[in-house]
């Protein structure tokens, strides 16, 4: 579906670990034409070069370096998925510094005209967005989601140590200080657990369609 160039649309998608947000944020986006930001892979990716330059998470001067200039080529590799990169990312997730650092990106990209961010507070950093949702589901299914994603890099890797990992990283980012893992104000819900990707797709689609009708009447399209 193409919206009008008069159009302007922003959203965000919240969750937990499996819950849902890439999948819906990745249909959305190319269902109605919006350019996807996956927050969490901006956090991957300083984990990764922090690891890999062996730098402390509060040296500021390589942060900004790092940070300054971020590439699709940086957010789309594979080596960021990898168990070590995972773990740390929740540790340095929770430093203001970096927060500080990675909101900037995310305004600049928010700024678009047809944009949605996904990740685990974009719906607070960005209140005014037109909509925003927020993913539920079951730790079992949130689990078995991602155990079958992770499967296809890493052939060792268990069930159970997946779903250690989601309800460590959920607990953790529940907790922090900055910023940490809430509902958003305002926030639509939606529980995915007994949906189908195809239940879920309708879902979402008529309340970014109703949306876009309140705003701009019938004639978005």
């Amino acid at each position: 579906m193409k919206l009008k160039n008069n159009i302007k649309l922003f959203i965000t998608c919240d969750s937990g670990a499996g819950a849902g947000k890439t999948t819906a944020s990745k249909y959305i986006s190319k269902k109605y034409g919006l350019d996807l930001l996956t927050s969490g892979l901006l956090y991957r990716m300083v984990a990764k070069k922090l690891l890999d330059a062996k730098k402390n998470p509060r040296d500021f001067s390589f942060l900004k370096k790092i940070t300054k200039n971020i590439t699709r080529k940086d957010l789309n590799s594979i080596k960021l998925y990898s168990p070590k990169i995972t773990g740390y990312t929740s540790e340095i997730a929770k430093l203001k510094k970096i927060r500080i650092l990675l909101k900037n990106y995310q305004s600049k990209f928010a700024k678009k005209r047809l944009v949605i961010i996904e990740g685990r507070d974009i719906g607070s950093l960005f209140p005014k967005a037109d909509i925003k949702f927020f993913f539920k589901c079951s730790i079992n299914i949130a689990a078995k989601r991602r155990f079958k994603e992770f499967r296809k890099i890493n052939k060792t890797i268990t069930l159970k140590e997946v779903k250690k990992a989601i309800r460590t990283r959920d607990l953790e980012d529940t907790k922090r200080e900055n910023s940490p893992l809430r509902v958003p104000k305002g926030a639509v819900i939606i529980a995915t657990s007994k949906l189908t990707k195809k239940q879920m797709f309708m879902k979402i689609s008529k309340i970014v369609e109703r949306k876009l009708f309140i705003k701009y009447g019938r004639k978005f399209k």
